[in-house]
């Protein structure tokens, strides 16, 4: 029991894991699209990693650590870009870095997540940015559009579980739970499709795996459930395109 405390704390709770889950997602679709670099790889875990961090530790007193440390970040994805790639994908960078404050930040008086309703899409159009822009020489509208409506499905339990805790409006207040897991099916639904008819083959049924598995933590989401089931289960659904592309191929 200790030792799945620890495990939580240090990997759940201090942002890897979900750092980890969303560069693989991305590394799907960088492989899928042929242009995966390592460099690139690392630049994104780094940025997820950096911005999970500030987001939940600028509260605490921990912060002038958190902000020393991302000011290292920073300046290590920069030269990560400028040594392996050009301005442009700097620029594309430091944009998605400021849609990442703008999420929430202490020297805002209004955030993103202060809105109503919005924080789900929110959430899903950095990672889709993420995924059809940053990563590739063109923008993608149909991995932008499967990134958006799965992630953003994704994000949606998280709002079952923090309902009695959130202060701003959300799907499971407004629509109630079950609702917000027909919302949730249908924009997995809608992911799987454009992914089916776009992706090559391999990469479409690992795709639709995906969907399947999201679908069974979605049905069983509850506030009730412990966060664990949320922090690893559901975050787990982002990596699995890759994880069972892996399969496939290697398996």
């Amino acid at each position: 029991m200790n030792i799945l405390k620890i495990l939580k704390k240090t990997v759940i709770d201090s942002q890897i894991y979900v750092s980890l889950m969303g560069t693989l997602f991305a590394v799907f679709f960088m492989e899928e699209q042929n242009t995966f670099r390592f460099p690139t790889t690392i630049l994104i875990f780094i940025t997820y990693f950096s911005g999970y961090l500030y987001t939940k530790y600028q509260y605490t007193r921990h912060f002038l650590k958190i902000l020393a440390l991302n000011a290292v970040a920073g300046i290590i994805c920069a030269c990560l870009i400028i040594y392996n790639h050009n301005e442009i994908r700097l620029l594309k960078w430091f944009i998605i870095v400021i849609l990442g404050l703008l999420y929430n930040s202490f020297f805002l008086d209004i955030y993103i997540r202060k809105i109503p309703l919005l924080k789900v899409f929110y959430v899903g159009l950095v990672w889709a940015l993420v995924n059809c822009w940053l990563t590739l020489p063109e923008f993608s509208i149909p991995i932008f559009l499967i990134s958006f409506f799965f992630i953003t499905a994704l994000v949606l339990p998280f709002d079952i579980r923090d309902m009695e805790s959130d202060t701003v409006k959300t799907f499971p207040m407004f629509i109630g739970v079950q609702n917000t897991k027909y919302v949730a099916y249908a924009l997995v639904f809608i992911s799987s499709m454009i992914a089916i008819f776009y992706l090559k083959f391999n990469y479409a049924v690992s795709f639709f795996l995906t969907t399947i598995i999201s679908y069974i933590f979605i049905y069983f989401a509850d506030n009730k459930r412990d966060d664990s089931y949320f922090s690893f289960g559901v975050e787990t659904c982002s990596s699995l395109p890759f994880l069972f592309l892996l399969i496939m191929e290697y398996f």
